[in-house]
């Protein structure tokens, strides 16, 4: 194994580098490489340039253009080999960098150049050979008349697929013919219909008009229905209706006069007796009364005449009173007659003036008027009649009947009447919009009569049984089809393993698709037997065909499952070697990353296929999954010896260090900030083991808090309300925080704060105050106090702090 590299100048981006001077650990000791060894360092620290030392003792050559480089490693033996004796060492050595890629991948620099083959030990041609003749036997022979085996099942698949196939396509045909009929055939088409004529009216709106007529919501129109809309539809926009003039019904003012009348008491003295007990004798008395009074002394029926006593008789008989009365009475008969008039001829409609949607209500309002005015006739006329009798019976007082009143149904019937003047008026405004609501009604009873005439439900329920037969015909075919495909491909595959170079791009499609689950780029050996002699050449394909325009995500992938297949080949496979992996995970996602550790922890590690494992990166996410490689591979449990280390560039100029702690305990700098504020919570005594957490105690306050907030209030709040959330009211404790964050993370305040002695009370005193609150959360606490093996008790640990 490798302990060091003890020496490296004039190489890149390291000039003058010394292990022993510079690979020191707390106590100043120097650190050996491990068997398993993580490197950290950014881009462009010297990564790649560490890989090119352990690559030129693998090829036995420096890479161009460097300028006199010197470089030595020493082993754990005790040997030291160096730039001079690049080929002297004896060990096995696979480097995968840029450098390799570029040797062994040309397509990365030139997409029309193939991949180097390499061999894998394969199995027993002759056990290839038996399967392929085994999968021959199933495909049987597809000679035409003589097929056997699957072809003749495919042959057999073909032939019913044709015959349902055949069936259902007229049955389907047959069924289009008479809808494509029924949508723009000249004598019965929809299109052409003169009361359902629609210009673009075909095939696609039959079917969705069918849909509509099938489903449970329809209702088909009646026959008298469909005539009333074949009417409106040839109606012309009316002029509006005029208003019926207000009408005054005074019913209830007449009964209350006849009543008044009728059942009023006038004075029976000095009334002649005789003429009060025969009321047509006493008419008759009256009118010769009213011909002789100051126009004849003598009687002109019977000749005698009349004395004075029988005209004060007479004018005592017929006084003011009863005249009164009795002209009230004529009066009030004559209103009311008036009043008949009046109501009968209020009601005057034509019918014409009206659509013909409203012809059923019109007409029924008619015959509730025509009957409701009768009977409002009747009983004007039965009031009449009560004053009639009164008048013939002038002394003779009664009670009054009151007729039957249908006022308010006779006001209803006005009301009622414009109400359908108003819908009349508006349906004018919509008569467009009403008429193609009522040819689309007639258009849908049309297809819905339609699917009726060709029973169109027991058509498609036929047509879709075929279609079952005629789908399961063609998954049969196609299922014998792609079961001899897949035979094809498998005696295609199994020739193609007979040659050993077919293992190694087997083995990268293996890494590719089960690791990395990535299908849609693969590797074929292909032969060239052009110039004589066999030759072998990898290529990469795309869907069958070879493979242009890579990402650069694509050319990492198959170049890393590239070097790990190679790990296998003839010159490698059981040799153990020390394996450089430099910064593999370049240009690729997260998924990726863990699946590239994946590969290094199961293929590498656990299957302990290496003398001595050195990983780089710069991605913080691979370190994470790095961090995980225990090394308990197959039958081991102890784990194995790992160390870290980190590439620390300064200025022009790299240096390899030992890994700092925060980088290589920590899951997160977050985990470090708090064991620093930890440790000032609970520190007595300041000394100069302890002297430096709280001299950074300021920068470490702030950065956690910074951390911590950001995600425990994850919006735009200011930090100072954050903080005041975060310790609670008063502003006391979050002032005194936020001056000891600021002041001593950044000398705010003064540059005089540089010169004063550290206050350690007041920072001990903060950062219990931070872990008071933290611990508000316990199970995060909790956490937080076994990242750092701290134990999680969180009663004890706020006895402590």
């Amino acid at each position: 194994m490798i302990k060091k590299i003890s020496t490296i100048k004039n190489l890149a981006v390291f000039h003058d580098f010394k292990w022993d001077e510079a690979v020191l650990d707390n106590d100043t000791k120097s650190v050996p490489f491990s068997r398993l060894n993580i490197i950290y360092g950014r881009n462009y620290s010297g990564k790649t340039t560490l890989s090119r030392i352990l690559r030129a003792f693998e090829t036995g050559a420096i890479p161009e253009k460097y300028e006199t480089p010197l470089f030595s490693l020493l082993l754990d033996d005790g040997k030291t080999i160096s730039n001079e004796n690049l080929t002297e060492h004896g060990l096995q050595i696979r480097v995968f960098n840029e450098d390799f890629v570029r040797k062994n991948l040309h397509f990365i620099i030139n997409p029309n150049e193939a991949i180097e083959p390499f061999a894998i030990l394969g199995d027993d041609n002759i056990k290839i050979e038996a399967e392929i003749k085994t999968i021959e036997a199933e495909l049987g022979s597809d000679e035409p008349e003589n097929e056997t085996g699957l072809y003749s099942e495919q042959k057999n698949a073909m032939v019913v697929g044709v015959k349902a196939r055949t069936a259902y396509g007229n049955a389907q045909k047959a069924l289009d013919a008479k809808k494509q009929e029924k949508a723009t055939g000249r004598d019965t088409g929809i299109k052409y219909k003169p009361d359902l004529a629609e210009p673009n009216y075909n095939i696609n709106r039959l079917d969705t008009d069918i849909k509509s007529v099938l489903s449970p919501t329809y209702v088909a129109i009646d026959a008298k229905t469909k005539v009333a809309l074949e009417k409106s539809l040839r109606e012309t926009k009316l002029p509006d209706i005029n208003k019926l003039a207000d009408i005054t019904l005074e019913f209830g003012d007449y009964c209350a006069a006849v009543e008044d009348i009728v059942s009023r008491r006038i004075g029976a003295s000095d009334k002649i007796g005789e003429l009060l007990r025969e009321i047509a004798l006493n008419e008759w008395v009256k009118e010769g009364y009213e011909l002789h009074k100051n126009k004849r002394e003598v009687c002109a029926f019977c000749g005698n005449k009349i004395s004075d006593k029988r005209w004060v008789e007479l004018e005592k008989h017929f006084d003011e009173e009863s005249k009164e009365l009795e002209a009230q009475i004529n009066g009030l008969i004559t209103k009311i007659t008036a009043h008949c008039n009046y109501v009968e001829k209020a009601f005057t409609v034509d019918k014409q003036q009206f659509y013909s949607k409203f012809e059923g209500s019109i007409e029924i309002l008619i015959s509730s008027y025509q009957k409701t005015i009768k009977d409002y006739t009747t009983a004007l006329d039965a009031l009449k009649d009560q004053l009639n009798r009164r008048k013939k019976e002038i002394t003779v007082d009664f009670d009054f009947i009151k007729p039957t009143d249908v006022s308010s149904e006779l006001s209803l019937i006005f009301n009622q009447y414009e109400t359908l003047r108003i819908e009349s008026k508006e349906y004018s405004a919509k008569l467009d919009k009403e008429q193609a609501k009522a040819r689309q009604q007639l258009r849908l009873q049309e297809v819905y009569d339609f699917t009726i005439t060709i029973d169109y439900n027991n058509e498609v329920t036929k047509i879709a049984a075929l279609k079952v037969d005629s789908d399961k015909a063609s998954h049969d075919l196609e299922e014998v089809s792609g079961l001899i495909l897949k035979k094809q491909v498998e005696i295609q595959e199994k020739k193609r393993q007979l040659n050993n170079e077919e293992k190694g791009a087997l083995k990268i499609n293996e890494y590719l698709n089960g690791f990395f689950s990535y299908h849609a780029l693969s590797l074929q050996s292909i032969s060239d037997t052009s110039l004589g002699e066999k030759q072998i050449r990898f290529e990469i394909v795309r869907d069958g065909k070879k493979a242009f325009n890579l990402s650069e995500g694509e050319c990492s992938l198959i170049s890393f499952c590239y070097f790990m297949a190679k790990l296998d080949d003839i010159e490698t496979r059981g040799k153990k070697p020390i394996i450089w992996i430099d910064d593999p995970i370049s240009s690729l996602d997260s998924n990726h990353i863990f699946f590239v550790y994946s590969l290094i922890a199961t293929e590498i590690v656990n299957r302990n296929i290496f003398d001595q494992l050195f990983i780089s990166t710069h991605n913080l996410d691979f370190l994470k999954y790095l961090k995980r490689l225990n090394g308990k591979y197959l039958g081991k449990d102890k784990a194995i010896d790992k160390e870290y280390f980190l590439i620390n560039q300064r200025e022009k100029y790299s240096s390899i260090q030992v890994m700092p702690k925060y980088i290589k305990e920590y899951v997160t700098e977050f985990n470090y900030l708090f064991e620093e504020i930890y440790k000032c919570a609970n520190i007595e005594t300041l000394d100069d083991q302890n002297y430096q957490s709280f001299y950074n105690f300021g920068n470490n306050a702030r950065k956690f808090l910074e951390i911590y907030l950001f995600y425990k209030y994850p919006d735009f709040t200011e930090d100072r309300i954050k903080m005041e959330r975060f310790f609670g009211a008063g502003q006391v404790p979050v002032i005194f925080t936020e001056r000891l964050a600021n002041e001593y993370s950044h000398l705010s305040g003064g540059i005089e704060r540089a010169s004063l002695p550290i206050e350690v009370p007041e920072m001990k005193s903060v950062a219990n105050l931070i872990l008071m609150n933290l611990q508000k959360d316990n199970e995060q606490y909790s956490a937080l106090l076994k990242s750092i093996n701290v134990k999680s008790d969180i009663s004890s640990d706020k006895e402590s702090v």
